[in-house]
């Protein structure tokens, strides 16, 4: 039940990235894909049916995280107390830019769109910058309890190692471009004329930094954490994911020369989804590794009691038929090319 409930909450957090994932990458290019507010308003228009809904899955992978995992649940959110709170702040920052861009001056208009495209940027790296923590490892105590300082000397095999070093601005990066792939893909596959053509040439600049840091942030994940090959030379069929991931990443290139817009986004998702499923299997059992190895927390450690995982099970079940239901209604409700603005953007 304990590795059911593990994959459940990957699950989430995937779903959460892929989809929420090109909101952020449309929002961190706007400011360069669009040349007048019309095509900003474009590209709002794009993702402002859906951006909320998707953030939906962030909250429920918390929730879920809660009932769960309740250790994990509490050293997570005490030891990365300063970057939650800076989370926070970028998505209230976000969504009020969203909301309140097109009510007020021109003026205020910039200032929101400024507002927009930073912290939007700053989410993706942030994210990519916590997923680099999570594997490489955080100086738990023996209580399973820690605290992470910003930077310390900014090298990851510390025994106390902050939240930024130079592997977690790594994975940071690689973040950043791949949901830029997936952003530029995803307006690319909406929009029309001279947006669509930016779009496509971002895409393809976003998918060579890509490549680049993902052969570069692989090496050095395996640097950091030799050990994590362990999980892959004892459960070879997990070598299925970082195939996956590499397949997708070629499709990216492959649609893009066709200009297959709609497959190209599908790739880039199918890249994102892979390459955070074998980041879960690389470090599985552990959910939260620590520095000293034999601090870590494990699906068996962290987890809840059996009864509250069965009784959770039932009601997940039921909360992920309705949010089908609702993302089915919604999607092929506001799915299609933007060839004109509409009111309220």
């Amino acid at each position: 039940m304990e590795t059911l409930w593990f994959v459940l909450v990957c699950f989430m957090l995937i779903m959460y990235v892929v989809l929420d994932g090109f909101d952020l990458g449309a929002a961190a290019i706007h400011l360069f894909a669009a040349h007048n507010d019309r095509e900003r308003r474009i590209i709002l228009q794009a993702i402002g049916p859906l951006w909320d809904g998707n953030e939906v899955w962030l909250i429920a992978a918390g929730g879920t995280l809660f009932f769960t995992f309740p250790r994990l649940y509490a050293a997570s959110l005490s030891g990365f107390y300063l970057p939650l709170m800076i989370v926070l702040w970028l998505l209230m920052l976000r969504g009020l830019a969203v909301e309140l861009r097109s009510h007020g001056n021109a003026v205020w208009s910039t200032l929101w769109d400024v507002l927009f495209f930073g912290s939007s940027s700053l989410l993706a790296f942030v994210f990519g910058a916590a997923i680099a923590n999570v594997i490489r490892g955080v100086p738990l105590n023996a209580q399973g309890y820690f605290f992470a300082p910003l930077w310390t000397d900014f090298d990851p095999r510390s025994p106390t190692p902050g939240i930024l070093d130079w592997y977690t601005l790594l994975i940071g990066m690689l973040a950043l471009a791949a949901l830029i792939m997936h952003g530029a893909s995803f307006l690319a596959a909406r929009c029309v004329n001279a947006l669509q053509m930016r779009a496509r040439r971002i895409a393809g600049r976003a998918w060579v930094a890509t490549v680049v840091l993902t052969i570069v942030g692989t090496m050095a994940t395996f640097y950091v954490r030799p050990e994590l090959l362990n999980s892959f030379s004892a459960r070879p069929w997990g070598a299925l994911f970082p195939i996956l991931a590499i397949a997708g990443l070629v499709s990216v290139s492959v649609f893009a020369a066709r200009q297959r817009d709609g497959p190209m986004f599908l790739a880039s998702g199918v890249y994102l989804a892979a390459m955070l499923a074998s980041s879960a299997f690389a470090i599985y059992p552990d959910v939260l590794p620590a520095s000293d190895p034999a601090n870590s927390l494990t699906v068996s450690s962290a987890a809840a009691l059996p009864h509250g995982l069965v009784v959770g099970l039932v009601w997940w079940c039921i909360g992920m038929a309705l949010a089908a239901v609702y993302f089915v209604v919604v999607y092929r409700m506001f799915w299609g090319r933007i060839r004109t603005v509409g009111d309220g953007y």
